[in-house]
Order: C-alpha cells, then sequence, then structure tokens
C-alpha cells in the first residue's frame, strides 16, 4: 500500500497535538494533550455542524492563556493523515 505523502497542517506557536478521549456535549471535548495535560476543548462555531469529532480522533489544540487547563479545537485529523503523522513521529 503505497501512498503519497501529504502535506498536513502542523502546529503552529501555541499549537498542541491532542487524542480527543472523551465528547462532553454543549460543543465541547476532553482531550489528552501531547504535553500529559488533560484539557476541555471547545468546538468553535466554524466547525460545529462540518467537521464531526468523535472519541479517537487526533486533533490541533490551541491552550488558553489564561485557562491553562482549556483549549480550542483548531483542526481535525482524517484517520489516513493520523497514521502518517504517527509514521513520521510527530505523536
Amino acid at each position: 500500500m503505497s501512498e503519497e505523502r501529504r502535506n498536513l497542517r502542523m502546529p503552529e506557536e501555541d499549537e498542541l497535538f491532542a487524542e480527543v478521549t472523551e465528547m462532553l456535549g454543549a460543543n465541547r471535548v476532553q482531550v489528552r494533550c501531547e504535553d500529559g495535560v488533560e484539557r476541555t476543548a471547545r468546538i468553535p462555531g466554524r466547525m460545529q455542524k462540518r467537521v464531526w469529532i468523535r472519541e479517537g480522533d487526533i486533533v490541533l489544540v490551541d491552550p488558553w492563556d489564561w485557562q491553562e487547563e482549556k483549549a480550542d479545537v483548531e483542526w481535525r485529523y482524517e484517520k489516513s493523515e493520523a497514521d502518517q503523522l504517527r509514521e513520521e513521529g510527530h505523536i
């Protein structure tokens, strides 16, 4: 199975890779970030009803400056993209 490498969106400045561990409802999810911190992440309006996020998905989050235990979801990776990130050692 030889897939061509795709250019994926990589974290900018404060963004972190995270795995969705639990769906909380009200446009919020529980995520485990690459820095080991569990955070409550908010799904912004621009993603609602356009990007479906499920438990186990790999996402990019932007932790809040004023509340370290909260973050905003910035991007969701497809399964094939998440596999590529794992193969390349990013996550």
